[in-house]
C-alpha cells in the first residue's frame, strides 16, 4: 500500500530523533498502548483498523471512489454543491479508530498525539502544503479554549508548520460567537450554528490578503465549519483556500 510505505519512510527518517526517548519511554501504540518497537505509530492490530484515504478520490472533496474515473474526476456531491474551498484532503476515514485518536487529542488531553497526527497529515496533504503561503487552524471560542486549555486544530497546524517550514498563523481567524457542539446536529442545524461565527480580525487582514491559505481542522463531517471559515477568509481577500483534516466522514466508504 503506497501510503503505508510513505508513512514507514517518514517514520524511519524520524527514528534517530526518537531513539533517546525510547530509553525512557518504551514505544507504544498511539491508540491502545501496546508495544510497537518505535515511537509514534500504531500496532499492527490498530493499523489494520485505520482506513487510510488513497486515490482514486474526488479531486475537490478527497472522497474515495470505488472505481478509478480518471485524473481530476469530481464527485456528484462536489458538482451539486461546490464548496467555497478548492481542495479537501484527509488522512483517514472517521471510523472508530480515527475517532479514538481525535477524541484522545481533543478531550483526553493527549496533546502528545498532535505531532504524530500532523506527520500523517503532512504526507497526505503534501501538495496542499506545497501550494500554501500560510497555515491557519479552525479557531475555538475563547471560553471553550479557556476550559480546554488548548485548541487541537491549532496544535495540528503548528506541528504541520514546523514540519513544512510554512508560516503558521493561529490568530488569523477568530470565532466571535459561542456555538453549540456540532456533534448530533443535522446538516441544516450545523450550517445555522456556525453562520457568521468566524471573522478575520482587522490586524490580520494585511497579513493574509492575496495569500493562499491551508485551513487545518481535526475532522471534516458536513463541512459547515470549514466552509464558514473559508468564506470569512475569502471576504478578507485571500487568494485561495485548501482544507486539510486528520479524518473525514465518508459514509459510502466505511
Amino acid at each position: 500500500m503506497k501510503i503505508l510505505r510513505t508513512f514507514q519512510t517518514k517514520s524511519l527518517l524520524g527514528k534517530s530523533i526518537s531513539m533517546p526517548l525510547d530509553v525512557f519511554v518504551p514505544p507504544a501504540c498511539l491508540n491502545c498502548g501496546a508495544y510497537t518497537g518505535e515511537q509514534g505509530t500504531l500496532c499492527s492490530r490498530c493499523w489494520c483498523k485505520m482506513h487510510f484515504i488513497e486515490q482514486p478520490y474526488c479531486a475537490i472533496l478527497g472522497r474515495p471512489f470505488e472505481f478509478d474515473h480518471g485524473a481530476g474526476s469530481v464527485s456528484p456531491e462536489a458538482i451539486a454543491d461546490p464548496p467555497p474551498f478548492e481542495r479537501l484532503r484527509s488522512v483517514a476515514v472517521y471510523n472508530d479508530l480515527a475517532r479514538s485518536l481525535v477524541s484522545g487529542l481533543k478531550f483526553g488531553d493527549r496533546i502528545e498525539l498532535a505531532p504524530w497526527m500532523a506527520r500523517w497529515m503532512s504526507v497526505t496533504g503534501r501538495e496542499l502544503i506545497a501550494d500554501c503561503d500560510l497555515i491557519v487552524p479552525v479557531p475555538l471560542y475563547w471560553r471553550r479554549l479557556f476550559f480546554r486549555r488548548f485548541n487541537q486544530s491549532a496544535e495540528l497546524a503548528r506541528n504541520i508548520g514546523k514540519l513544512s517550514g510554512k508560516a503558521h498563523m493561529p490568530l488569523a481567524l477568530e470565532r466571535r460567537k459561542k456555538t453549540r457542539q456540532q456533534v448530533g446536529l443535522s446538516v441544516t442545524e450545523r450550517v445555522r450554528n456556525v453562520q457568521g461565527a468566524f471573522i478575520v480580525p482587522i490586524h490580520a487582514k494585511p497579513l493574509i490578503e492575496g495569500r493562499r491559505v491551508l485551513l487545518v481542522d481535526d475532522v471534516y463531517t458536513s463541512g459547515a465549519t470549514v466552509k464558514a471559515c473559508t468564506r470569512a477568509l475569502r471576504r478578507a481577500g485571500v487568494s485561495g483556500v485548501d482544507v486539510l483534516t486528520f479524518a473525514s466522514v465518508t459514509g459510502d466508504y466505511i
